[in-house]
């Protein structure tokens, strides 16, 4: 079995002690590929930051593997384009962990980001104002960043957004190259035509997981249509809950051939499942939910 890069135990996510993310438990591989899928406001980029650490959990944990180089690209809408900068000064930002942010460029630098833009299929635009680039060459750019990275684990939150079809098509042969090379990747994606083409596992999540594995057995309707419900009955102003103590129900199987990772709880604040459970005010700083 393939060594855990990321494991989740029981983890919570959420902001002023909501959650949006909710007991998950589970270990992606060393080496695999990864869409996180579900409706907006499931979730998806709240786990992305938890994994980053930029979100501390409510309860339980994230760990990544020690050593692990990681490389996070956020969605496009919170990087500012108006930033008076070039490509070439972009794609740099991406050489800071190994040089440091005022640290001289070597020879071998400057060549790493010249490939990184071939690869990306932006050779030439090395001076141009990031803010005269359209979306799909916004993305390419910051793709060639992760890029120069070299990343052990990398990150994607909804990388084909607002992009034509022939950038995704180049995006996703990129990303199916990372994985060629040994990397893990996980990628936010909303098109679940694209995921069941291109991505071999998916989290399904709707503020909890639903189903976690081989995608073609995740995306069923049966799936899809617990992860719209669990979705739709999600009570924005609840505190965050505690695990029933009368047994769990919701379970999800993250299916990579080997034991079960772990479980998760189908929470529904106004009652429409018959899992029930309590809830807990937060009083004053997180505290762990017995």
């Amino acid at each position: 079995m393939a060594e855990a890069v990321v494991t989740f135990n029981d983890l919570t996510l959420g902001y002023d002690s909501h959650p949006a993310v909710h007991h998950l438990s589970g270990a992606v591989r060393r080496g695999s590929l990864t869409a996180i899928v579900g409706a907006n406001g499931s979730g998806k980029s709240t786990l992305m930051k938890g994994i980053v650490g930029i979100l501390k959990p409510i309860s339980g944990s994230c760990a990544v593997v020690p050593g692990a180089k990681l490389a996070y690209l956020p969605q496009q809408s919170e990087i500012d384009q108006s930033f008076p900068a070039r490509v070439v000064d972009l794609v740099s930002l991406g050489l800071w962990p190994r040089r440091g942010l005022l640290g001289r460029h070597r020879p071998e630098d400057r060549q790493a980001v010249a490939a990184a833009l071939d690869s990306v299929g932006l050779s030439g635009f090395e001076s141009r104002p990031i803010d005269t680039l359209s979306g799909g060459q916004m993305q390419r750019a910051l793709f060639a960043r992760v890029l120069v990275q070299n990343a052990d684990l990398i990150l994607l939150d909804e990388p084909f957004n607002a992009v034509d079809t022939r950038t995704v098509n180049d995006l996703v042969a990129l990303i199916g190259r990372w994985q060629l090379e040994g990397r893990t990747v996980l990628v936010v994606a909303h098109d679940l035509d694209l995921v069941r083409r291109s991505f071999p596992e998916t989290l399904l999540v709707a503020r909890q997981p639903v189903a976690w594995g081989a995608t073609d057995s995740v995306l069923s309707e049966e799936n899809l249509l617990k992860a719209r419900r669990f979705h739709e009955a999600w009570d924005e102003n609840a505190p965050w809950c505690a695990p029933s103590d009368h047994g769990h129900e919701g379970h999800v199987h993250q299916d990579h051939g080997h034991d079960d990772h772990g479980h998760s709880h189908a929470h529904d604040h106004h009652g429409n499942h018959s899992h029930s459970h309590r809830q807990v005010k937060p009083a004053g700083r997180q505290r762990d939910v017995a």
